[in-house]
């Protein structure tokens, strides 16, 4: 299987993996949003979700839930954001599909409400007109 060589995540140190098998991968993100932010990525140069077999978004879950129990272990976070920027138009930066796992602390942000909405942030606040609307 021949990966880019310019793949960020195709030429990944074995040191940064956290996890791996046939299929999938575990590493912290090197520029993390908060403190234990991880990245469960393909192995196979695939740059959607859409365009995963089976058999590698088995992998790709199984290993969300193993990192979030090392993280919950770890780290002790309130809560967590999971989050997929599939194509440019969503934001995606790296053409390798990887699931962002950000762990989410009590404060660390004054009003979360909203959370994967804000990418569209004046479409996140949904909640403000349901609260001054009269109640039946």
């Amino acid at each position: 299987m021949s990966h880019p060589v310019d793949c960020p995540f195709c030429t990944l140190p074995a040191e940064r993996v956290v996890l791996s098998n046939d299929w999938a991968m575990v590493v912290r993100d090197a520029f993390p949003v908060s403190p234990g932010h991880t990245l469960v990525i393909p192995v196979r140069h695939v740059g959607s979700f859409f365009d995963t077999t089976a058999t590698e978004r088995e992998a790709l879950l199984k290993f969300l839930d193993d990192a979030k129990q090392q993280l919950a272990a770890e780290f002790r976070p309130a809560g967590y954001n999971i989050g997929i920027n599939d194509g440019t138009a969503a934001g995606q930066t790296v053409g390798h599909l990887h699931i962002h796992l950000i762990p989410r602390y009590a404060g660390d942000q004054p009003d979360p409400r909203g959370g994967v909405r804000r990418v569209i942030p004046e479409k996140a606040d949904y909640w403000s007109a349901r609260e001054t609307e009269p109640r039946p």
